[in-house]
């Protein structure tokens, strides 16, 4: 289980994140939602250890990440891609992380079978597609076969063959009983996948709960989620067209 309690974080007089509170429970899909610069990849961060919060807490099960001994058998992640040396093959790349947390070797061709890289294996990760790199990334976060996976943008560089395979897989991995938390800007694959939802806009949750009580009265989560949103976005941008009009884009 996740439990982010009151989280802080300042750069500055600034708060990325801004009294911060939500949970991921055990086998549940928990979609984390926001615009650009709303402060989930900061929370994230501090969630995995990766930055310290000027307040509050995330806890995984009970404890901060950093506190866990052989922390993979904890929890699984995918932030910012696989990271992975790209002169290594896939195979040689998840033997070392599986080393590193002292994880069995024979894991290894377990999870790229689960992912669909067996094929892979021996090729070298610079020569892999976006889609193969987002693939190794869920493979390494499910070394450790841990109960709680927190993934970034999983969907990001996949075709919509691989998208399908992703809400398939993280559905099974919720009805295994794992806790889920999931990054992303599909809306549209969020409302098919996951069962809570996290909306965060300027570093604040501005909604939670499942997918009825998010989208309200509104006919879909994307509806629901610009309403939710709407002036915190990152920037705008104007379009003009022929004619005069201007559209206004969010990015």
């Amino acid at each position: 289980m996740i439990e982010i309690t009151h989280l802080v974080k300042r750069h500055g007089q600034r708060a990325v994140v801004n009294d911060v509170s939500f949970s991921a429970d055990a086998g549940r899909v928990t979609g984390f939602l926001g615009p650009n610069g709303a402060g989930k990849s900061s929370t994230l961060r501090i969630l995995l250890g990766l930055d310290r919060p000027t307040s509050g807490s995330a806890l995984i099960d009970g404890r901060p990440y950093r506190s866990w001994d052989r922390p993979m058998l904890r929890v699984g992640a995918l932030l910012d891609g696989p990271g992975a040396n790209k002169g290594r093959t896939a195979h040689a790349h998840l033997r070392w992380v599986a080393q590193s947390n002292a994880i069995p070797s024979n894991r290894v061709d377990e999870v790229l079978e689960m992912t669909g890289l067996q094929d892979a294996a021996k090729k070298r990760i610079g020569e892999f597609s976006l889609g193969m790199g987002q693939r190794l990334g869920i493979a390494t976060a499910l070394l450790g076969d841990p109960e709680v996976l927190v993934l970034d943008e999983p969907t990001n560089g996949l075709d919509p063959d691989g998208i399908r395979w992703m809400r398939r897989f993280l559905r099974s991995l919720a009805d295994a009983g794992k806790a889920v938390l999931v990054s992303s800007h599909l809306m549209n694959e969020m409302e098919d996948t996951a069962d809570d939802f996290v909306v965060i806009a300027q570093g604040r949750v501005v909604a939670s709960g499942t997918g009825t009580e998010v989208k309200g009265e509104h006919l879909t989560l994307e509806d629901a989620f610009f309403a939710l949103t709407e002036g915190h976005t990152e920037y705008r941008a104007v379009t003009q067209y022929p004619g005069g009009k201007d559209t206004e884009e969010t990015r």
